[in-house]
């Protein structure tokens, strides 16, 4: 339930609750409905506008979506675990980086390194992270609603979409505006 100066949203105004409530209802289906219509959105962004955007949406996108009863992200795809990665987190689990890389990494087609296996094998079962103050960069800017990332590799974007709902909603809040 979402709470602001210990009032409840939910009383205070319930259709804002209902309003986000709809937006994510069966989103995954939505957006691979709209995948087309957002692939056409994103390949001629008004830059500064989505800019000035971005911020507000992925604070109001991550006020409606708790992380932790998903996991999209973890379960399915690997973040690129770049070298200032690979030293960082193998020193917190005290490995040599050669064991690290060895025991959980391996390279993708375009030579970085990534996760052997799906699910991520940092992710727990109850979808905490086990290195999540030590975690690789791009799980840090994940899922890159607050940047240019955003509109600068639409085909991240697309992706990101189809499995996290905070892009998905921020997508269709951008739409929305864009109107």
């Amino acid at each position: 339930m979402l709470t602001t100066n210990n009032y409840q949203l939910t009383t205070l105004f319930p259709f804002l609750c209902t309003m986000a409530e709809d937006i994510l209802k069966n989103w995954e289906k939505k957006s691979a409905e709209k995948a087309k219509l957002y692939a056409r959105f994103l390949q001629k962004p008004d830059k500064n506008a989505i800019l000035k955007q971005l911020p507000d949406l992925h604070e109001e996108a991550f006020s409606k979506i708790d992380c932790l009863k998903c996991a999209n992200c973890c379960k399915n795809y690997s973040p690129r675990f770049k070298t200032p990665d690979i030293k960082r987190i193998s020193r917190v689990l005290k490995m040599k980086e050669g064991d690290f890389i060895e025991t959980y990494l391996s390279l993708d087609t375009e030579g970085d390194y990534v996760a052997k296996s799906t699910p991520c094998p940092f992710l727990g079962s109850d979808n905490y992270c086990s290195i999540y103050e030590d975690r690789p960069s791009d799980c840090r800017r994940f899922p890159y609603t607050e940047e240019d990332v955003f509109f600068k590799r639409p085909k991240i974007t697309l992706k990101n979409a189809s499995f996290c709902p905070a892009v998905y909603y921020v997508m269709e809040k951008l739409m929305e505006s864009a109107k």
